[in-house]
């Protein structure tokens, strides 16, 4: 069975439950997805399956993705994205096929994957949440810097992984075991509980909790 889908996250807001409690949600928007390519053991060494998201005009493709679709003869696709799944999935598979948030259900636990927001070059306050210098007694111009790095003659250098001013954001995160509250099918709109990473409308994978499938196999 398919477990994951692509979609956009459109942001952040509100619902009630019936005892009247407010719980914050992400609203993203999921699907359809569509399979492109069967990923097989016997021609690739794995099994999965090759998903694309959000159709795009050819003219905006570059040469060998153009290719690509002109070969399978499908729609062309914005976003590309493999699936590990089970062999016998790959082979009960068909490609062409679309599939949207009818795979989860209401109240199931997910996981939510997408890059956090970029904040370019930052020092270690705003990067790290270092206190820095008092702001009277006389500090001059020091009062966000790291302060001493320095070490003695032995060993005589820095080691890797201090904290210094440095890129701030723009990298894959995973929040795990967010409770889907509420599906809207007509719309494609997934309301899941709590925070998801990225920016508004930016590329979000949902896709059922990993800690809940094990749960599962092991009652199995």
């Amino acid at each position: 069975m398919l477990h994951a889908i692509m979609g956009k996250k459109v942001g952040m807001t509100q619902i009630f439950d019936e005892q009247g409690n407010r719980i914050p949600v992400t609203v993203v928007e999921a699907g359809p997805c569509t399979i492109l390519q069967k990923i097989t053991p016997e021609k690739n060494g794995y099994s999965a399956l090759k998903i694309g998201y959000l159709p795009i005009n050819a003219a905006k493709l570059n040469r060998p993705l153009k290719g690509f679709f002109e070969k399978l003869k499908l729609q062309p696709m914005k976003h590309l994205f493999e699936l590990r799944v089970p062999q016998a999935e790959v082979e009960n598979a068909k490609e062409g096929d679309s599939y949207n948030i009818s795979i989860f259900q209401e109240g199931e636990l997910v996981d939510a994957i997408g890059t956090s927001k970029g904040r370019g070059f930052q020092g270690v306050v705003k990067r790290w949440h270092f206190k820095g210098f008092p702001q009277t007694r006389g500090t001059h111009e020091y009062r966000r810097h790291p302060g001493s790095i320095g070490m003695r003659e032995h060993p005589g250098k820095i080691f890797k992984g201090k904290k210094m001013p440095g890129h701030m954001g723009a990298v894959r995160i995973t929040t795990q075991n967010l409770k889907l509250v509420k599906m809207i099918p007509e719309k494609n709109l997934l309301l899941i509980q709590g925070s998801v990473p990225g920016p508004i409308g930016g590329l979000v994978m949902v896709r059922k909790a990993i800690k809940q499938a094990a749960q599962k196999a092991a009652k199995a």
